[in-house]
């Protein structure tokens, strides 16, 4: 099974609470829960370009630019990097960080992350 169906479940879930953070009008929680969707599926290419497009769509919806500016160009950083292993380990995905850097995993992605990555194969 590939990476990115191993993977998808905990994606989807991270959309979801997204999609429910922007129901209740919550764009903090709802953008922290397309961070939590970030650091899940950056390694998967499609799963990365997909979240970045949600983040984009954040972006739009709350008419932040600097947010829009930066998931446009990590939109494309992560079609083309992501296929080649170049990602930052943890990085959250936010314009608010650099797209370089490697961050700490929270405890509770860590352990799904080492439970897929274990079962490879």
């Amino acid at each position: 099974m590939s990476i990115r169906n191993k993977i998808r479940q905990y994606v989807d879930r991270e959309l979801s609470d997204a999609r429910k953070m922007r129901s209740e009008k919550n764009h903090l929680k709802e953008f922290e829960s397309l961070e939590r969707a970030h650091i899940l599926g950056q390694s998967s290419t499609f799963e990365h370009v997909r979240i970045h497009y949600h983040m984009l769509a954040w972006g739009v919806r709350n008419r932040n630019y600097f947010e829009i500016l930066g998931q446009i160009l990590r939109l494309i950083g992560a079609a083309v990097l992501t296929p080649l292993g170049l990602i930052p380990i943890g990085n959250t995905g936010g314009s608010n960080v650099s797209p370089f850097k490697s961050m700490p995993i929270p405890s509770d992605l860590e352990t799904k992350l080492n439970s897929l990555m274990s079962s490879r194969g």
